[in-house]
């Protein structure tokens, strides 16, 4: 599971860092042990397109994940989302509690967000 984590690290790296005026509290992400921030617009093509940062790198890595998966799709398929993968490659079963709560959180939040864009 080292490498998983080091590709995790990895995808932390290639996000871009939010700059300091979003890293505001009403972007933080509930629910997680260190500090993310999520945001999120629609573009010119109606999909949603996320922001996001974090000061922990294994918890960037995985926010980076979902954005990475969830980034540029209609709000809808992003509100009825299964991450199924979660789960098949058992990254669930390897994180420690507060950082699978955490995830949770992010998935939940990127889910709400489809939401609400669905409602525009």
């Amino acid at each position: 599971w080292m490498e998983k984590y080091e590709q995790l690290i990895e995808m932390g790296k290639e996000l871009d860092a939010l700059p300091d005026e979003s890293r505001m509290d009403e972007h933080l992400i509930r629910g997680c042990q260190s500090r993310v921030w999520l945001l999120a617009s629609k573009d010119e093509n109606q999909s949603v397109r996320f922001h996001a940062d974090s000061d922990a790198i294994i918890t960037k890595g995985l926010v980076a994940l979902m954005v990475r998966v969830l980034d540029g799709l209609p709000p809808k398929d992003i509100a009825e989302s299964d991450l199924w993968f979660i789960e098949k490659i058992g990254l669930d079963k390897h994180l420690s509690p507060t950082r699978a709560n955490g995830l949770h959180s992010m998935v939940q939040q990127m889910k709400r967000y489809g939401v609400a864009f669905q409602a525009q």
